[in-house]
């Protein structure tokens, strides 16, 4: 099973999204989500480059031939398995429907938006409905990667006394990309308001986003 691939990139396509990469002295084709691929040219990177990669490996008795889907973010790869456990939502199918960074379709989902989950390829109007019902109040950690490193504000602030969901919460953040400071500040400012999700990190981290959603309204 291959979970992490860095090498060289050897040939890079868009449509469809897909690249080969020399590690080891293997050439691995990893398919690309439209918004995988985007980063990557975003970032300048080209046949010839370094790259690292978040491989979801698939492989069943049906299909013998592997397929390994590549992301750029391990949160990122975990979306996508998230995602791949709405019925009728297969490897195949979900990859294609990642035009948009993950963090965007995890807001769509946390707020109900169906309309725009049905602008992903693939996706119409029972199948939106579908991944709202199983992954709403699932995908609060992933929306938030949308404003990952951003802030510069966030001033020290007394901290409660600690909580696993808490510390677990303020890690989740840091590793999103949020200083810790401002990590503490927004796990913090949710459970004065709410001091029952002191003891839930998936109400927590939901509370978390709420709270982002409402800063940007």
């Amino acid at each position: 099973m291959i979970s992490y691939i860095t090498g060289k990139i050897r040939s890079l396509t868009r449509e469809p999204g897909r690249a080969v990469v020399i590690a080891g002295g293997v050439g691995y084709e990893v398919s690309l989500p439209t918004y995988v691929y985007q980063s990557l040219a975003n970032e300048g990177l080209n046949v010839g480059s370094e790259v690292e990669l978040e491989i979801y490996y698939h492989v069943t008795d049906r299909q013998p031939k592997p397929m390994l889907v590549g992301f750029r973010h391990p949160s990122e790869k975990q979306f996508f398995e998230q995602l791949i456990q709405v019925e009728g939502i297969g490897p195949a199918k979900a990859a294609a429907a990642l035009v948009f960074p993950v963090s965007t379709i995890a807001s769509a989902i946390e707020t109900e938006d169906l309309a725009s989950l049905q602008r992903l390829p693939g996706i119409g109007s029972r199948a939106a409905q579908k991944i709202v019902a199983t992954l709403r109040g699932k995908v609060a950690a992933t929306a938030l990667l949308q404003d990952a490193g951003i802030s510069e504000q966030g001033q020290q602030t007394a901290v409660p006394q600690a909580s696993d969901a808490r510390s677990e919460a303020i890690e989740a953040l840091v590793t999103l990309g949020y200083r810790p400071t401002e990590a503490q500040d927004k796990g913090d400012d949710v459970i004065r308001r709410s001091p029952e999700t002191v003891d839930d990190l998936q109400e927590l981290m939901r509370e978390v986003f709420k709270a982002q959603v409402s800063t940007q309204d």
